[in-house]
């Protein structure tokens, strides 16, 4: 490459080595000028030109013309100046005058008051005289401008330092100008390094500005002022400072909460020069990316899964950063899911561990029918302890884990197994010739029942459902044993249950004994004593009816027989035994006991179970008999 470049610069001036040494010499035409010059409007400038022709012409005078933007006379070009008769054109009267000896082979030319349409190419065409004229192919393009050149690197980075430059033409020898920075407050200080020859004979100004750039001189409009002195001309020309810089992430959202299934938007803005890569991720998962100055993330009815630390990276060429937010999604709690023993003995220890899932943590309580057993708040977990069980503790309890989003219960059972135990409520109750026996136990797990009758020798169990009625309510059995027939006196009955725990026997007591002799009449007695009913109405009827009789005018008060009345008369027994029909009757129905229980007839033996009597211990016509005997009597 510096081979290269030395190759260019040595063709370059080649030529113009050899066009200086011809016109020192002599010896062929040629000529000199910059191919490009530069002035302000308004100013002058001088076009610097030297010219060449063969030694042989020996020339008594030398004369010159400049045209303008055509090296040809047949072109009848602008005349610029010329030597000979001072004829110009008329855009160039008196704003033209040859400033070199062309007799020494110097054509420079002076052009002042420039304004924009003497801006174009000019050309020098030699005069020595007869024939001998030459136009020279060389020429100089004028630009006239009105603004100072600011040069800036083609990369300013931010962070390092910068030299920028503003460079104005000095190519008026009438005018020279003074350069001024504006907006550099706060850059640095500028300095000047004067007037500069240029490669081609022309002249700059020009006054340099060093600084260190910052991310926030980005885009800052840098002007250069060009004054001349004791005039009113003044040019201005800024430059937009292009600093590059890594990406910085200006804007982002803080931590986010939301409610689970709502709408959930994340921003995320950098500032760097150029554009940044912007990528939203989440555990190393890239979820979206773009070129922007800015990137949104959009989350459509958030879940608890998507709860967690997102991060935005931005970068380019110049660097990268990177920051996270943390979405917090908030939300009910889960079910609660409930471990540990379920089933336990009694006496043991059972441990309870009840947990659930939710944002922020809950309340959790555990409850046995309506009374708090355990509560903790603002944690997922919840251990019951129950140390030394009692079939107290065996039941239905209740976890319930609650926020302000909302709330879940999870039941679930603790079983407690025991021996039987036989409740007081258990007993032996009469109704006519039927004897029913309550047996009711509390046991887990379910016990067997056996009615146990010594005097009878007879043991029934609960799987003969001819005679015994079992039902399960909870921890409780109820068996009720059903007996029928004549009993001389109430029976002992023995109730025994038993599970894998324990045996538990209780003679169950009897209620209502006294009772019993009227329990042996049944129907039959029921019919007898209707009958008696009708006989007493009859005779209360027939009564009233002869009192009518003797209050008459014919009989006398004195004859009157001895009235008795309803409420007088009473039938020894019959009142007591509708007393024990309705008492007893009660009684069934507290027991519970079904319409048409199974029966056992207790009239016979063990041995003759099932046989039925064929008849009954009394007849109507003996019924009827005895009332009219007690009626005689």
């Amino acid at each position: 490459l510096a081979y290269l470049l030395y190759k260019m610069i040595f063709l370059t001036a080649l030529p113009m080595f050899w066009i200086m040494i011809s016109a020192s010499r002599g010896g062929h035409w040629g000529a000199w000028m910059p191919s490009s010059i530069s002035a302000f409007e308004g100013t002058c400038v001088s076009i610097p030109c030297r010219f060449d022709f063969p030694d042989e012409l020996r020339p008594a005078v030398v004369h010159g013309v400049w045209y303008f933007n055509s090296p040809y006379p047949k072109n009848y070009p602008p005349v610029v100046f010329k030597s000979r008769t001072q004829v110009v054109h008329e855009s160039f009267q008196g704003r033209s005058r040859l400033l070199g000896d062309l007799g020494l082979r110097n054509c420079t030319l002076l052009l002042s008051t420039l304004s924009p349409e003497l801006g174009g190419k000019y050309y020098f065409r030699g005069d020595l005289g007869g024939y001998n004229q030459y136009t020279f192919s060389e020429h100089s393009v004028l630009d006239i401008i009105n603004t100072p050149n600011i040069v800036v690197p083609p990369e300013v980075v931010a962070g390092k330092e910068v030299e920028v430059s503003c460079m104005v033409p000095d190519n008026c020898p009438e005018l020279r100008p003074e350069l001024t920075w504006l907006g550099h407050e706060g850059l640095g200080e500028p300095s000047v390094l004067g007037r500069l020859r240029e490669d081609e004979g022309t002249w700059v100004q020009v006054s340099l500005l060093h600084f260190v750039p910052t991310r926030e001189v980005n885009g800052h409009r840098l002007g250069c002022q060009a004054a001349f002195p004791n005039t009113t001309l003044q040019f201005e020309g800024y430059a937009s400072l292009d600093v590059k810089y890594p990406p910085v992430i200006v804007e982002m959202n803080s931590s986010v909460e939301a409610i689970e299934g709502t709408h959930v938007s994340l921003v995320c803005v950098a500032d760097s020069n150029p554009l940044p890569l912007l990528t939203w991720m989440r555990e190393g998962t890239v979820l979206r990316e773009a070129v922007a100055e800015s990137l949104y993330l959009e989350l459509e009815e958030v879940t608890p899964a998507e709860d967690g630390v997102y991060a935005c990276l931005a970068e380019n060429s110049y660097g990268q950063e990177n920051r996270t937010v943390e979405l917090s999604v908030m939300y009910a709690p889960w079910k609660p899911t409930v471990n540990g023993t379920m089933t336990a003995m009694e006496g043991e220890t059972v441990s309870i561990l009840c947990s659930t899932q939710s944002k922020p943590d809950p309340i959790l309580t555990i409850f046995k029918e309506k009374q708090i057993l355990a509560t903790v708040i603002y944690e997922s977990e919840l251990q019951l302890e129950l140390p030394a069980v009692t079939p107290e503790d065996d039941g239905e309890y209740l976890c319930v884990a609650e926020n302000q989003y909302g709330q879940r219960t999870t039941a679930f059972n603790v079983s407690v197994e025991f021996a039987p135990m036989i409740l007081l409520e258990s007993h032996c109750a009469a109704a006519r010739d039927t004897v029913q026996c309550l047996c009711v136990v509390k046991s887990n797990p379910e016990p067997s029942v056996a009615f146990e009758l010594p005097s009878r020798n007879v043991t029934v169990n609960e799987t003969e459902r001819e005679f015994v009625y079992s039902e399960r309510t909870g921890l409780l059995l109820t068996s009720i044993l059903t007996l029928r027939g004549q009993a001389q006196a109430p029976p002992h009955v023995i109730c025994t249950s038993r599970n894998p725990y324990g045996t538990k026997s209780l003679e169950l007591p009897f209620q209502g004994a006294h009772r019993l002799m009227w329990a042996k009449i049944g129907p039959v007695g029921a019919v007898v004593a209707f009958a008696i009913l009708i006989a007493i109405v009859c005779y209360i009827t027939q009564t009233r009816r002869k009192k009518n009789v003797t209050e008459s005018p014919s009989f006398s008060a004195g004859d009157n027989p001895h009235v008795l009345y309803s409420s007088d008369f009473r039938i020894s027994g019959a009142p007591e035994k509708y007393e024990s029909e309705r008492r007893v009757g009660s009684e069934r129905r507290l027991l519970g006991l079904r319409a048409e229980p199974p029966e056992l007839d207790l009239s016979y033996s063990h041995s003759d179970l099932g046989k039925r009597p064929t008849k009954d211990s009394y007849t109507l016509t003996e019924e009827l008999a005895e009332y009219a005997e007690i009626r005689v009597k």
